[in-house]
């Protein structure tokens, strides 16, 4: 909301930094052709806008039009560029889609999109059609959409409820909220039920089912007014925008705003049920406003508890509550409040005081109508809240009234007395005529320190002492001469204006050191909530800085199967007796305040809040302290609904990354189970099916077969065996690497032996390839695992076998760098897309480069990866420098004692050489 503080005649800043940046900004324009429902003329409309603008010489394309067979409709789409639609296949059938990519490839000045709220087939970019137009927008390419009112989000269970029909496919209010322009294509209700019988909105059977259930006159006139007040609203926002922008005095006649005025006044809570009925009378909004002024500290419980039940009422009723820091005038504050916002209606109380005080102080009332201009001033007499039954009052004590304090005036005396020793010490120097500005200076630090109240006393004091001590005849009350007089009076008087401005300056003071204590507690809090990770740390720390700050005891409660449970408390608190149990799960179940103090189950121990964000009623907050009467001051109330605000946040927050968190989990579990089934359907079944084939043959045609055919077959037997044996391998390694279960037995080993040991067993593999090995006989030794490492290489070798084309060399290589050496595996192929060289070793993922799919279940680098890590190794992938093809490089650590005898060797040949 806007403060009192803005000058009215200056644009406002944010008005002027959100046309600028409308002005600046490279996004397209939207425009959103809303209707009340189907059949008005909307995608007409927006045809003949895109029309008009290609005939201007503007580059239009269809995206997606709709025409559900409209001859008018289909006439006037003729003659448009149209973006041809995507097929996607679904279930058996062929679905299209908008294509967006190509119409992102085309770029046209202006895009037609229809049905903005349409879900889209599974496996498109976005599920939602207004997903896609954001994209389209985000890359500067004008849009216009059609929209029914229907799918709006926020109106989903409004529609419902008027129509007894659940619209599924809903566009967020915020796409709605961020659109250029909305036009409204308005089609009387009578009017739209004789398109629909003429068959002009659905074909003939459709629409007669269509006018039994959702076409019926009053739904369409419901209908037609949600949109047509939705569209008002997004009108009077711009306006008061623009009135804002261009310091603009309000109000303008463009829309009904109702503002309420809440004191400590009794009757505050009748007048905002006045505004309220009021504003229902006008269909429009509201807000009940509360002005803290200076004289705010003085206030008693009672009176700053009304101005918050009155606020509290006004939320319920659904009305805005807002409270601001005031200045000198009241009047001021609410006009310029009601200038800002636009309001044309001020509610507040009749007068009730006496003419002497709105002499001394003014009145409100009579300013407001005074100041006005052409805003209405309601003033109504509002009806007083009965008085408290005296069971319910606090009982009574024999200390001193809420504004006295003794020892203030007290110390306002000795100031006073300080003052007058200082000047009579000092008369004979600085003469009489400087007594009364050290007189003067006490009252003023008298009012500084301790208040208007004690710095009146002192003017008295300061006065009578003044005339008494400095005023001939001395020691006297009596004045002779008729000019000191004169200098009495003036001194009274200058001193009760010093001593008033004084102690308003502290009061204001007070309030602002307040105020940003409070802020700076939250903004601290709100610091240690973001750096919550988990969901007991938000509780612990909620609680713990609510029972700091409020001096309360603490419980927090959340959902648990049903029902709340205790999960934090301040100090620890784990069980809640029967009536508190009551009360919390009321409060939850309710969302409405139950427990101590308030109007339902009065008799539990604790005062039971509930705990909200957007999303719904998420836990319930606990209060308990000691002594009798209300736990919570209205101050304390704002600060705990601030404290729960932020806390009820952080938890929604925490809850909504464990969500995101199980999302992805669920979303990679079910992506490995659909490629772990893909690969058992074609890397099982095609080895079973080539060793049942052989097996069938060598039994049934035994005798005809000449001893030739029966190797082969033979052959393809144990050769399909093998690769049904590595397909399970790596399976079970794949299993063990997941459960942590490889553990190396790591022991000194050539690399070379493990390397000859390797390519044998992948010889079948590279049958059809050129094999180079390059490995000095003088590497060091290295502390492998053999099983382990033998697997690497095999399953390296195996995958260049595989992507590499017949005919080319597959190298082995392996060099010293430093304190580790480097293996190497390099085929000729085409190599690895250079957005793909890390995801390679992701499990079951292959690399598509052809039509043709290779044979493989895509865990083989994987599992490469993880043994190489065991043996505190590392494997990476790139593409080769010198030629086409990729390298797989696997790093390995020379043992310690291996290097220092390396290079003791190469200095005991460089000493002999």
């Amino acid at each position: 909301m806007t403060g009192t503080g803005r000058d009215p005649n200056r644009p406002s800043p944010d008005a002027l930094l959100e046309a600028a940046r409308r002005e600046a900004r490279t996004r397209g324009r939207l425009k959103v052709f809303l209707g009340a429902a189907p059949g008005v003329g909307k995608t007409y409309e927006m045809l003949t806008v895109g029309r008009a603008r290609r005939k201007s010489g503007a580059d239009v394309v269809v995206g997606v039009v709709e025409t559900h067979g409209r001859a008018e409709t289909e006439a006037l789409l003729a003659g448009f560029e149209t973006i041809p639609r995507r097929a996607v296949p679904y279930h058996g059938t062929v679905l299209e889609e908008m294509d967006l990519d190509a119409l992102l490839a085309r770029r046209p000045e202006l895009a037609l999109v229809d049905e903005l709220a349409h879900t889209n087939a599974p496996g498109s970019r976005h599920p939602k059609r207004y997903q896609d137009v954001e994209e389209l927008l985000d890359a500067g390419i004008d849009v216009l959409t059609t929209l029914n009112i229907q799918h709006v989000e926020s109106l989903n269970d409004v529609v419902a409820s008027i129509t007894r029909i659940r619209v599924r496919e809903t566009v967020p209010d915020g796409v709605l909220d961020r659109a250029d322009d909305i036009e409204v294509v308005d089609l009387n209700p009578d009017d739209l039920i004789e398109r629909l019988k003429a068959g002009k909105v659905y074909v003939p059977s459709n629409a007669e089912r269509a006018l039994r259930h959702y076409f019926s006159r009053g739904n369409l006139t419901a209908l037609r007014e949600l949109a047509l007040r939705r569209t008002a609203d997004r009108v009077d926002d711009e306006l008061l925008s623009h009135m804002r922008a261009n310091a603009i005095p309000g109000p303008w006649a463009a829309g009904e705003r109702v503002l309420v005025c809440v004191s400590e006044d009794p009757r505050s809570s009748g007048l905002v049920r006045y505004a309220k009925r009021l504003a229902d009378r006008l269909h429009a909004p509201w807000t009940a406003l509360s002005i803290e002024g200076p004289r705010a500290a003085s206030l008693s419980e009672t009176q700053r508890d009304r101005i918050a039940e009155a606020l509290r009422l006004a939320d319920r009723l659904g009305g805005d509550a807002v409270t601001l820091p005031g200045g000198r005038r009241v009047a001021d504050d609410i006009l310029a409040y009601a200038r800002s916002a636009n309001v044309n209606h001020i509610v507040v109380g009749k007068a009730t005081r006496s003419w002497m005080f709105e002499l001394i102080n003014g009145s409100v009332v009579h300013d407001l109508v005074r100041r006005s201009g052409d805003i209405s001033v309601h003033v109504v007499p509002g009806a007083a809240v009965p008085d408290e039954p005296a069971a319910r009052r606090p009982v009574a004590t024999l200390a001193p009234p809420a504004g006295f304090d003794l020892r203030s005036y007290t110390l306002s005396l000795a100031a006073t007395a300080a003052g007058l020793g200082l000047a009579l010490l000092l008369q004979p120097y600085t003469g009489v005529e400087n007594a009364d500005l050290i007189l003067l200076t006490a009252v003023v630090a008298v009012a500084v320190r301790l208040g208007l109240g004690p710095s009146l006393a002192a003017v008295v004091t300061a006065s009578l002492a003044y005339n008494f001590f400095f005023l001939p005849p001395v020691y006297t009350l009596t004045i002779a001469d008729p000019t000191n007089v004169a200098a009495f009076l003036l001194f009274t008087v200058v001193a009760v204006i010093v001593s008033n401005l004084a102690a308003r300056v502290r009061r204001s003071a007070l309030v602002s050191q307040g105020r940003a204590r409070a802020t700076e507690r939250l903004y601290g809090f709100s610091r240690k909530l973001s750096g919550c990770g988990t969901l007991d740390d938000v509780l612990w720390a909620t609680s713990a800085q609510v029972a700091a700050m409020l001096k309360v005891r603490v419980v927090l409660l959340l959902p648990e199967d049903g029902t709340v449970t205790v999960r934090a408390g301040y100090p620890p608190e784990d069980r809640l007796d029967e009536a508190d149990r009551a009360a919390a799960q009321w409060a939850f179940d309710n969302d409405r305040p139950a427990g101590r103090g308030a109007d339902t189950l009065p008799g539990a121990r604790r005062l039971f809040l509930p705990m909200r964000t957007g999303r719904g009623t998420l836990g319930v907050i606990g209060l308990d302290a000691d002594g009798t009467g209300p736990i919570l001051t209205p101050e304390g109330r704002r600060l705990l609904d601030a404290l729960a605000d932020m806390g009820a946040l952080a938890i929604e927050r925490v809850r909504l990354v464990e969500d995101l968190d199980r999302a992805e989990r669920a979303a990679e579990t079910d992506r490995l189970a659909r490629a772990l089934l893909t690969s058992i359907s074609h890397d099982l079944r095609t080895p079973l099916a080539s060793v049942l084939g052989a097996a069938s043959t060598l039994r049934d045609l035994d005798a005809a077969l000449p001893p030739e055919a029966k190797a082969d077959l033979l052959a393809t037997i144990i050769e399909e065996s093998e690769r049904l044996n590595r397909f399970i391998v790596n399976l079970l390694d794949m299993t063990r690497l997941e459960a942590g279960a490889v553990a190396p037995n790591l022991a000194p080993q050539d690399v070379s032996e493990t390397v000859d040991t390797a390519l044998r067993r992948v010889d079948k593999v590279l049958a059809g390839h050129r094999v180079a090995v390059d490995v000095p006989p003088d590497l060091p030794t290295l502390r492998l695992d053999p099983v382990l490492f033998e697997q690497v290489l095999v399953n390296l070798l195996d995958n260049a076998g595989k992507y590499a084309p017949e005919g080319t060399e597959v190298t082995v290589r392996a060099r010293r760098d430093g304190g580790s050496v480097r293996i190497e595996v390099l085929d000729e192929g085409s190599g690895l897309p250079e957005a793909e060289a890390e995801r390679v070793f992701d499990k079951f993922y292959r690399v598509r480069k052809s039509d043709r799919v290779r044979a493989g279940t895509g865990l083989g680098l994987a599992i490469a990866r993880g043994f190489v890590e065991a043996m505190g190794g590392r494997v990476t992938a790139a593409n080769r420098r010198d030629r086409p093809g990729a390298c797989f490089t696997v790093t390995l650590p020379v043992p310690a004692g291996t290097a220092q005898d390396a290079a003791e060797n190469d200095a005991a040949n460089g000493i002999a050489a």
